[in-house]
């Protein structure tokens, strides 16, 4: 199931205001979702205006960062030219993101797998060009924080989409270096469990989330290795 289908039900009972019923304004008519029939509206478009905004985030935004949106969000080919109109009118300027990544956050509080799985869209957007700019970064440092992610926990998820800092275990589980061995197996636990493959088909995301996340999967069972022979655990 693509990520289109699923918000439907995700969203029920959502009220589409502020800057996403704005949006919805600006491209009545022209959109195929109803947003009196369809609830999950709501956070399609906020979906698609916040990648808009990562396109935007370092001053260019490119046709190839739409094509990997398509990609990466699944976005069926009968939906490509209307997702295009929401993402074209986002993509102008990266002001207000900060309110879409909030209605993002309210939907999902709580479910902080989901809105990863948000965030690494948003990472593989900045990937484009092959680097990571200091604009890009602090947007998506922004999304995270908004979305509820605790700075070691941004890191986590940076660090499995930019190699420099996979090297640092610590960073790839999101602890800190005098975290106790209860909190390590805890941690790697609960990361190989939102990672699997059958937890995300289960949150019915799409097939390229499934790739993401056998590659973090990997990066976490290798990190929590190397801690495991540092510190001698079993």
């Amino acid at each position: 199931m693509s990520i289109w289908g699923k918000v439907s039900g995700a969203a029920a009972g959502l009220l589409v205001g502020g800057p996403v019923g704005a949006l919805v304004g600006a491209v009545a008519g022209h959109f195929i979702f109803d947003r009196e029939t369809d609830p999950g509206v709501a956070f399609t478009i906020a979906v698609i205006a916040l990648a808009g905004k990562m396109a935007k985030a370092d001053g260019i935004a490119t046709e190839q960062e739409f094509a990997i949106f398509l990609k990466i969000f699944s976005v069926p080919p009968h939906e490509e030219a209307n997702v295009r109109r929401v993402f074209n009118l986002a993509r102008q300027d990266v002001a207000g993101f900060e309110a879409y990544a909030g209605q993002i956050a309210r939907l999902f509080m709580g479910n902080p797998a989901i809105l990863e799985d948000v965030l690494d869209g948003l990472f593989e957007i900045a990937k484009a060009d092959g680097v990571l700019h200091p604009a890009e970064s602090a947007f998506l440092e922004r999304v995270a924080e908004i979305f509820g992610f605790a700075p070691n926990e941004f890191r986590r998820i940076r660090a499995t989409h930019f190699a420099p800092e996979l090297t640092d275990p610590y960073v790839i589980l999101g602890l800190s270096y005098v975290a106790g061995e209860d909190e390590i197996r805890q941690t790697y636990r609960r990361l190989v469990r939102e990672n699997h493959p059958d937890s995300l088909i289960a949150r019915g995301v799409p097939e390229e989330f499934i790739r993401l996340a056998n590659d973090k999967l990997a990066a976490i069972n290798g990190a929590y290795e190397k801690i495991q022979a540092e510190r001698g655990l079993k």
